[in-house]
């Protein structure tokens, strides 16, 4: 009789996990989705000039918006 029901708790608590889940690697996604797109258009529409190195594109890639604007800091700058 308590099988059903831990299985039931279990399968609910699975759900939520996914849900949240997903919805915090969905927000990185876009964010790094993002990001790599406004750096390859600095570089192709404006002309910025920041080096599309591995470096530049990882940092891009996990840290989204802030990246690019950190970089673009540190290339205006001189520093980059």
């Amino acid at each position: 009789m308590d099988q059903p029901i831990v299985l039931v708790v279990v399968g609910i608590t699975l759900l939520l996990f996914i849900y949240l889940f997903w919805k915090v690697i969905k927000k990185l996604l876009i964010n790094s989705l993002v990001g790599v797109i406004l750096i390859l258009v600095l570089n192709l529409v404006f002309q910025v000039g920041i080096p599309l190195n591995l470096y530049v594109l990882a940092a891009v890639a996990l840290f989204g918006l802030p990246a690019v604007g950190t970089l673009l800091i540190l290339h205006l700058g001189g520093m980059l």
